[in-house]
C-alpha cells in the first residue's frame, strides 16, 4: 500500500528530474522572428533581418555635450582611440582621418573598375581630350592646388568623380577636425557594434565598453590639459541597441518590483488561510511543475525557447496556485475528529475533481487553438500554457494529496464561507445589472470599433519620448541610417544580389531627376559586381592605343604627353588587377555602408537594401517608386509600415484564434454539461467580464494591444473555475458549499494579488496584463455568483 502511494510522487519526481535535463540543454533566444509568420511575406523578411543583423541594429550613436569645443574634440579623438582597440567594435567614425591613407590607396588603385565613368568613350581620343581640358581648368580654380599631385596618374579625375559618386549623402559638420553638432554643443561619433542586433548580452557589453571609454578618456584629457574642463563634459548614447538593452533592463527591474509586492500579498494571503509554511510550500509545486514543464514542452516542440513566450507563459501559470487552494481548503475536513484523512481526500477528488478537472480542459481547449497559428510565438504560447496547466493540475489531483502531512490544518473558513452564501443569495437579485453592464459595455465596444485596437508597434515600448527624442536628434545630426523607406531585392547569390541592384539603379536615377526622391544608395556603388568590373576593366585600351589616343587628345594643350607616363602605367595596371571582392573591403571604412546594405539570410541567399532619401520636407511617394519598379524583382519598403502591418498581422489572428477558442470551449461545457443553459450560464459571467473590462479600458482612453487580448485569454482560463463550481452547487442540496465559496474567495485574492501590482510596473506590456486580468478575474467571480441558479432549497433569507 505504501509503495502504491509513493509511486505518484516517484513519477513527479522522475518528471521533475527529465525536465530539469531538457531545460539545462535548452536554448533561449529574443529573436522576433519567432513571431514572424511560418511563411512570412518580403517584406516581413526584410524587416526581422534588418532588426537581427542589418546595420540600423548594431550602430550606437554617441554625443558628447557641454565644455568647449576643444575639450569635446579631444574626448572625441580620446573615446574613438580607446574603442578602436576593442574587439568588440567593428568600426569607429568621429570625422577623423583615421586610416585613410589606407582607404585612398585602394580606391586609387581600383578607381577604373569602381568608377561607373569607365566606359569605351572616357578612354577614346575626344573623351580624353574633354576629361584632361576639365582637369586642367580645376588646377586653375582654388582648389587646384591639391589636386596638382594628382594631375599625372589621374588626368581624368576618375578618382575625384569616385569620390562625390560615394559621398553622395550628407556628411556630418565638423569642428577642430570631429564631427560636431552644427546647431550645439556637442561632438559626434558614429560605432558599430560586432554584437547581433539580437544579442542583447553583447549589445549591454558593447554599451558598458563605451561609458568605461567615456570615463577614461575624461580622466586622460583632465590630465593632459591640466585642467577640469573634461569633467564638465556629459556622454549620451541612443540607437537601436541601446533602446533594447534599456527595455530589457526596464522591464527586469519592473518585473522584480511588482514580482516582489505580488509574492509578498499572495504568500500572507496563502499564510493567513493555511497557518503552516509546509503547506505553503507543497501548495507552490503545481505551480513550479508547470513552469518545468511548459518550458521543456516547447524546447523540445520547437527547438527553442523565445524570451518573450517564457514570460508570458509563466504568467499564465498564474492560474495553477488556485488548484492547491481548492484541494487544502475544500477537503478541510480532513482534521474533522472521527473522519480519517484519506476518506476526506477521496470525497474531495470525487466531489470536486471532476470540476477542476472541466476548468482545466476548457482552458487547454482556449489555449490549444493557438497551436493553429501560422506565427510560432503564438504556437509556442499554446503548448506553454496547455503543458503548464496540465502538469499543474496532475500534480494537485495525484502528488499533494499524498505529500499532505496527516493532521494537517487550514484555517476554518466556514464563518467565512457562511457570509459568502448570504452574499450570494443576495448578488443573484441583482442578476439585471449584469445584463445592463454587459450591454452597456457592448454598446461602449461598438462605439470605439475603429480605434478598438492599438496596431503601433510603440504601444508595446518601455522607451520613454525623451529617449526617442535624443535618438531622432543624433540621428539627424549624424546622417546615420534609419533606412525607413529602402529598395530590396533578393537573389540566390552575392554577385546576382549586386547586379540586381546595378539594374534597379537607372531607375532610382530617374526618380531622382523627377524629384521623387531626394537620393539613394547602393551596394554596388561600393562593390560592383563582377561582371560590371569585367566591363569597365575591358573598356581600358592597352598601353600602345592609349598612348595613341593620349597623343591625339593633347594636341594643342598645355600639356606634354611625357608627364603621363604615371597615368599610361596605372591604366596598363588596371587591366590587369583581380577583381575586387568584399573582403577586401572588410577593413576599409566602407565596409560600414556595404555591410548595411548586404544580408546574408540564414535561409539562403542575400538581400540587396537601397535606402531612398526623402526630399527636403516631404515623404517619399512609395506608389510612384513601386510603379518604377514594375516588371523587377525589386520591393519598395517602408520599414514603419513593415512592422506596423507585422503586428497587426500578429494581432488579428490572435483575435481570431482567441474567438476560436471560445467556441471550442462552448462546445466541450455542452458536450460534457449536456445542457445549453448551464453552458450559457458557465459562459455569460465569464464573457461578460472581459466585455465589461474592455469597455472600461476603452472609457478610460486606453487602446487594446496584443497584451489585453492575453489577459482576456486569461480572464477566461481563470473564470471558468469560478463559474464551474457556481454550476457545481446547482446539483448539490442547499446550493455551494461554504468551504467551496471561501476558496473560491481567496484563489480570486490571490490571482488579484499577482495581477493587481503590474498597474505600477510603469512598463505598457506589464500595466496592460495588470489593467486587464485583476478587475477580470474579480468580475468573472462577482458575475458568476449574481448569475449561479438558486439552490435546491430555500435559500436563506437576508434578514433570517
Amino acid at each position: 500500500m505504501m509503495r502504491r502511494r509513493f509511486t505518484p510522487v516517484l513519477l513527479w519526481l522522475g518528471a521533475l528530474v527529465a525536465c530539469l535535463a531538457v531545460i539545462l540543454q535548452s536554448r533561449y533566444t529574443a529573436d522576433m522572428s519567432a513571431f514572424l509568420p511560418s511563411k512570412p511575406t518580403a517584406q516581413e523578411q526584410v524587416l526581422v533581418d534588418q532588426l537581427r543583423d542589418g546595420l540600423i541594429s548594431r550602430l550606437i550613436l554617441v554625443g558628447i555635450d557641454g565644455s568647449d569645443a576643444r575639450t569635446r574634440a579631444a574626448l572625441s579623438r580620446a573615446l574613438a582611440a580607446r574603442l578602436r582597440q576593442q574587439a568588440a567594435f567593428v568600426s569607429v567614425n568621429n570625422g577623423e582621418p583615421v586610416d585613410t591613407h589606407a582607404d585612398e590607396a585602394l580606391l586609387f588603385k581600383y578607381r577604373y573598375l569602381l568608377s561607373p565613368a569607365t566606359t569605351p568613350q572616357t578612354f577614346s581620343a575626344s573623351g580624353l581630350r574633354q576629361a584632361i581640358a576639365t582637369s586642367i581648368d580645376t588646377l586653375a580654380s582654388p582648389l587646384g592646388g591639391s589636386l596638382k599631385s594628382l594631375f599625372p596618374a589621374d588626368p581624368t579625375g576618375a578618382l575625384l568623380q569616385l569620390l562625390d559618386n560615394m559621398a553622395a549623402g550628407a556628411q556630418p559638420h565638423k569642428d577642430d577636425g570631429v564631427w560636431a553638432a552644427p546647431d550645439m554643443p556637442r561632438a559626434l561619433l558614429l560605432v558599430q557594434t560586432r554584437a547581433a542586433g539580437t544579442d542583447t548580452d553583447g549589445q549591454q557589453a558593447a554599451i558598458e565598453a563605451v561609458r568605461a571609454a567615456y570615463s577614461a578618456a575624461q580622466q586622460q584629457i583632465e590630465q593632459e590639459q591640466s585642467s577640469p574642463a573634461a569633467r564638465s563634459a556629459s556622454l549620451v548614447i541612443s540607437g537601436t541597441a541601446v533602446f533594447a538593452v534599456q527595455a530589457r533592463a526596464t522591464i527586469r527591474h519592473a518585473v522584480e518590483r511588482v514580482s516582489l509586492i505580488g509574492g509578498v500579498l499572495i504568500v500572507g494571503l496563502l499564510l493567513l488561510v493555511y497557518r503552516s509554511l509546509p503547506v505553503l510550500l507543497l501548495g507552490l509545486l503545481p505551480v513550479l511543475s508547470g513552469v518545468l514543464a511548459g518550458i521543456t514542452a516547447v524546447s523540445l516542440g520547437f527547438g527553442v525557447v523565445q524570451g518573450i513566450t517564457l514570460g508570458f507563459g509563466t504568467t499564465l501559470i498564474g492560474e495553477a496556485v488556485d488548484y492547491s487552494i481548492y484541494l487544502f481548503v475544500q477537503s478541510r475536513r480532513a482534521r474533522t475528529p472521527g473522519t480519517a484523512p484519506d476518506t476526506a481526500r477521496s470525497d474531495w477528488l470525487h466531489r470536486f475533481w471532476p470540476t477542476i478537472r472541466l476548468g482545466m480542459l476548457t482552458s487547454v481547449v482556449g489555449f490549444a487553438t493557438l497551436l493553429l497559428s501560422d506565427f510560432p510565438g503564438l504556437a509556442q504560447l499554446g503548448a506553454y500554457s496547455i503543458a503548464g496547466l496540465v502538469a499543474a493540475a496532475l500534480v494537485t489531483r495525484f502528488v499533494l494529496p499524498q505529500l499532505l502531512p496527516t493532521n494537517f490544518a487550514v484555517r476554518d473558513l466556514s464563518r467565512t464561507g457562511q457570509r459568502l452564501k448570504l452574499l450570494v443569495a443576495r448578488l443573484r437579485s441583482l442578476r439585471w445589472l449584469v445584463a445592463l453592464l454587459a450591454l452597456g459595455a457592448i454598446a461602449v465596444v461598438l462605439a470605439h470599433r475603429h480605434t478598438l485596437w492599438n496596431t503601433q508597434l510603440s504601444a508595446l515600448s518601455p522607451i520613454t519620448p525623451q529617449a526617442l527624442a535624443l535618438n531622432s536628434q543624433l540621428r539627424e545630426q549624424l546622417g546615420a541610417p534609419d533606412a525607413v523607406d529602402l529598395v530590396a531585392v533578393h537573389a540566390p547569390s552575392l554577385e546576382a544580389a549586386l547586379a540586381a541592384a546595378e539594374r534597379i539603379a537607372p531607375r532610382l536615377q530617374t526618380l531622382q531627376q523627377q524629384g521623387v526622391i531626394a537620393g539613394f544608395d547602393s551596394p554596388a556603388r561600393y562593390l560592383p559586381s563582377l561582371a560590371t568590373q569585367r566591363i569597365r576593366q575591358s573598356a581600358l585600351p592597352d598601353a600602345a592605343v592609349l598612348q595613341a589616343r593620349l597623343d591625339a587628345a593633347l594636341h594643342g594643350l598645355p600639356v606634354r604627353p611625357a608627364a603621363f607616363a604615371p597615368f599610361l602605367h596605372d591604366v596598363e595596371a588596371a587591366r590587369h588587377l583581380p577583381l575586387l571582392t568584399r573582403p577586401d573591403l572588410a577593413h576599409t571604412a566602407f565596409s560600414l555602408a556595404l555591410d548595411g546594405m548586404l544580408l546574408h539570410q540564414a535561409t539562403g541567399g542575400w538581400t540587396a537594401l537601397l535606402p531612398l532619401r526623402a526630399p527636403p520636407r516631404a515623404s517619399i511617394d512609395d506608389a510612384r517608386v513601386q510603379a518604377a519598379l514594375h516588371g523587377s524583382d525589386a520591393l519598395i519598403i517602408n520599414l514603419g509600415t513593415a512592422s506596423t502591418g507585422l503586428y497587426d498581422g500578429y494581432l488579428r489572428t490572435a483575435s481570431e484564434l482567441s474567438l476560436a477558442g471560445i467556441v471550442a470551449i462552448a462546445v466541450l461545457l455542452l458536450v460534457v454539461l449536456r445542457s445549453a443553459t448551464r453552458t450559457v450560464r458557465v459562459l455569460a459571467p465569464l464573457l461578460s467580464a472581459v466585455v465589461v473590462v474592455v469597455a472600461g479600458l476603452l472609457l478610460s482612453g486606453v487602446q487594446l494591444t496584443l497584451l489585453h487580448l492575453v489577459g482576456m485569454m486569461l480572464i477566461v482560463a481563470v473564470g471558468s473555475n469560478y463559474a464551474l463550481f457556481f454550476n457545481q452547487g446547482q446539483d448539490e442540496v442547499g446550493g455551494i458549499e461554504p468551504s467551496t465559496l471561501a476558496s473560491l474567495l481567496f484563489a480570486n485574492l490571490t490571482t488579484v494579488a499577482g495581477f493587481g501590482p503590474l498597474l505600477l510596473s510603469g512598463v505598457p506590456v506589464l500595466q496592460a496584463m495588470g489593467a486587464t486580468v485583476a478587475p477580470g478575474a474579480l468580475l468573472a467571480l462577482l458575475f458568476s455568483a449574481m448569475l449561479s441558479a438558486p439552490d435546491k432549497t430555500t435559500e436563506t433569507s437576508p434578514g433570517s
